[in-house]
């Protein structure tokens, strides 16, 4: 059986270029969306290039053309939109609305993947081991491997092993915390205090159970995923 097209659109972010890279490792015919808006962005057009150099194939499309993205979306099986919907960069949500609409005018697509990404190559490696797996069709696959499930505390005691460096501690309260969130603060930075709140004191990362879909880790488990201790010593 032929291998799914897939079109990447946001290829050179962070998480794009390791999709793409992915994408192309495990053999399948690899698209990637070339913006217009790029304009001179030297870093962006070599990183292009180095795809196309590596057998990927360069559609060019833009946001503000919709006709544009229909044609783009119709040469492939498969969409992945790696853009980032952090709140910093919210306006890239609506631009993803945009592919959305082309996507459904084109009406071939049988897989769409939108981004709210974990981490970096095993998520790219995850994420195209999905595209032709029956097992996955119309189901959320997440990366929650029972290696790297750590608490903050045991997160510091790995640091703390690999670095051979004894971090200094000192507890804030909630309360206290709460407090330094001033209304007059910048929106970004509260937005991202606001963040820092529910993971480190309510633990919503954590505190729930995963009903529906399939975990990464136990569905391809001939992946090597990389473990907390390796990620770590990355920034020695």
């Amino acid at each position: 059986m032929s291998k799914s097209k897939i079109l990447v659109v946001g290829g050179t972010g962070y998480i794009g270029k390791r999709v793409v890279k992915a994408s192309l490792d495990q053999g399948h015919p690899t698209y990637v969306l070339m913006r217009r808006e790029l304009g001179f962005e030297i870093e962006k057009l070599q990183m292009l290039l180095s795809f196309k150099k590596q057998g990927a194939h360069l559609i060019e499309g833009s946001f503000s053309d919709h006709q544009s993205l229909v044609d783009a979306v119709k040469q492939v099986d498969v969409v992945i939109c790696t853009m980032s919907g952090v709140q910093f960069r919210s306006h890239n949500i609506l631009l993803q609305l945009k592919l959305v609409d082309a996507i459904k005018e084109a009406g071939n697509i049988k897989v769409v993947k939108t981004s709210c990404f974990m981490d970096e190559d095993d998520v790219a490696t995850y994420t195209i081991k999905t595209i032709d797996d029956p097992r996955m069709l119309n189901k959320t696959l997440y990366l929650r491997p029972d290696e790297n499930i750590v608490t903050q505390n045991q997160l510091v005691e790995k640091w703390e092993k690999v670095s051979g460096v004894t971090l200094r501690r000192e507890h804030i309260s909630k309360e206290d915390f709460l407090a330094s969130m001033k209304l007059d603060m910048d929106e970004a930075i509260r937005a991202a205090l606001a963040r820092i709140y529910h993971i480190f004191y309510e633990g919503c990362m954590m505190n729930f159970e995963i009903e529906e879909g399939e975990e990464a880790s136990k569905l391809y488990p001939e992946v090597r995923y990389t473990r907390m201790d390796e990620y770590l010593a990355r920034y020695l």
